[in-house]
């Protein structure tokens, strides 16, 4: 499946409005803790554990694109640190570290997630899986809606900004 998603910085303002909009307009897929693991390779592979499952993951072309091939596994929550063990074993480091508080909506046939990740700030993502033949459809379609939410798209360059900025800084940032 091809992952088509639009995502923007949220301030606090915001961020507690549309938590609200959503409690009253969409349906609740639940509220999640999770822990990811980027490692440091060609591929966006990652690791996480969440609160009823943990999984691996592996999301081809660059990191921050808007739709891109994702093939994911889910496994037992207690699993995460096997997970762990094994990636080490096979010789992957760790690269960073997320800690994130994620609510997630269905609302109008997209998936919405609010989160609030420790360090890094909160975001708004509308996400919809399709095939290869509508992703521009698709990606419109989210363009608008989240214009209609009154939330600007955060260019790409500001989203590689900022997550370099994390890279350099994660372990003391996840402290606080």
């Amino acid at each position: 499946m091809i992952e088509v998603e639009v995502r923007a910085f949220i301030n606090e303002e915001d961020y507690e409005r549309l938590k609200e909009f959503f409690e009253k307009n969409a349906r609740l897929i639940k509220e999640d803790e999770q822990e990811t693991h980027y490692f440091d390779c060609e591929q966006d592979l990652r690791i996480q554990q969440a609160s009823d499952y943990a999984k691996v993951w592996l999301k081809k072309g660059r990191i921050h694109d808007e739709h891109r091939e994702e093939i994911e596994i889910k496994v037992r929550r207690e699993e995460f640190n096997e997970l762990k063990k094994l990636f080490k074993a096979l010789g992957y480091e760790v690269k960073v570290k997320w800690l994130r508080k994620r609510i997630a909506y269905a609302w109008k046939g997209i998936t919405v997630y609010i989160d609030n990740t420790k360090g890094y700030g909160k975001i708004i993502e509308l996400e919809k899986l399709t095939n290869e033949n509508n992703k521009i459809e698709i990606l419109n379609e989210l363009k608008n809606e989240m214009k209609a939410l009154g939330i600007k798209i955060t260019p790409r360059q500001v989203f590689e900004q900022r997550f370099n900025e994390y890279l350099r800084n994660w372990k003391k940032l996840k402290k606080d």
